[in-house]
């Protein structure tokens, strides 16, 4: 069955994977990937919401994208495809203590976003996937990915679905500038 909930804006952390600057360029898509995981980090800024990144082997793979480092308030770097197995469970318990809810994006969708989601599964973690902030080399272990995750008991969404559901209301003293994020993303 299901869980129904809304992600909750003040239970929630936004994990930013590996959206790094040697890969980017091979993600297919991976324009708006980048794009929908900036406006969705922006998003978050604006929200109270803290924001954790991964690097895979940065020395092999170099930094995260300027643009998504300079929105998180850490960065971890990994080695193990699941970034639990270096320490993401902690710096989630750091940023958000008792919060729960975890929102991950990032590349590739079918290894590192797997697998980290899926220990944060293990874990006890409420996890949404943002599908259209998600990437792979090839389309279909994107596709693949996404299956295999909702299957797993993860929620797929979009970065608009979290942005509103962030906001809850129109009412929101944010929802203008959020807003704006949504409209400047295609």
């Amino acid at each position: 069955m299901a869980v129904l909930d809304l992600i909750d804006a003040h239970a929630s952390t936004l994990v930013l994977v590996d959206p790094q600057t040697r890969l980017m360029p091979a993600i297919h898509g991976g324009a708006a990937v980048l794009a929908h995981a900036v406006a969705l980090a922006q998003g978050a800024r604006l929200l109270g919401v803290p924001v954790i990144g991964t690097q895979q082997n940065p020395a092999r793979l170099g930094p995260n994208a300027h643009e998504v480092a300079a929105l998180c308030d850490v960065t971890l770097d990994k080695v193990h495809f699941d970034a639990c197995a270096d320490g993401l469970l902690g710096a989630l318990q750091s940023a958000r203590p008792g919060g729960g809810q975890v929102v991950i994006a990032g590349c590739e969708a079918h290894v590192c976003l797997l697998q980290t989601t899926l220990g944060l599964l293990r874990a006890g973690q409420r996890v949404w996937v943002v599908a259209n902030a998600c990437g792979s080399r090839r389309s279909s272990d994107h596709a693949a990915a996404m299956a295999r995750l909702a299957d797993a008991g993860a929620t797929v969404v979009t970065h608009e679905m979290v942005l509103f559901e962030w906001l809850r209301d129109c009412r929101h003293e944010r929802f203008r500038e959020v807003l704006a994020l949504v409209k400047s993303v295609a």
